[in-house]
């Protein structure tokens, strides 16, 4: 995870997110600001996360733009963490919030192994 961890640093500081850790998957919320998900391209491939996100936003009426600073173009490519798993990802986006949620491989639960004693004689 240390991977994601650092591309997500080397993010412009104009880019908000929050990346958190449970026992079975990664959640990656960030923020996307006019964002739908119609305007939002998602792709896990290759071990890599890529994120292509456009602000849909329309003057109102009878105005133009004169100075724009809210544009909103994000093309991000993140490393997979080596323990994630893009089977079963999850993505939602929510009043410009994208969440996605990464699982983790393999299994957490506990496996009981039953132990035979082969020196005690059968009674």
């Amino acid at each position: 995870m240390s991977a994601l961890r650092d591309a997500l640093r080397d993010l412009s500081e104009d880019v908000f997110f929050d990346l958190l850790e449970s026992d079975d998957a990664y959640l990656l919320v960030l923020d996307v600001p006019g964002v739908s998900a119609e305007s939002l391209d998602l792709a896990i491939e290759d071990g890599r996360i890529s994120i292509d996100a456009r602000r849909e936003k329309e003057p109102a009426g009878d105005y133009r733009y004169v100075e724009e600073n809210r544009s909103l173009f994000l093309d991000v490519d993140l490393p997979l963490p080596d323990d994630a798993s893009d089977a079963g990802a999850e993505a939602a986006v929510d009043r410009g919030v994208l969440e996605l949620t990464l699982p983790k491989r393999g299994s957490r639960e506990e496996t009981t192994i039953d132990i035979v004693d082969e020196g005690s004689e059968p009674g």
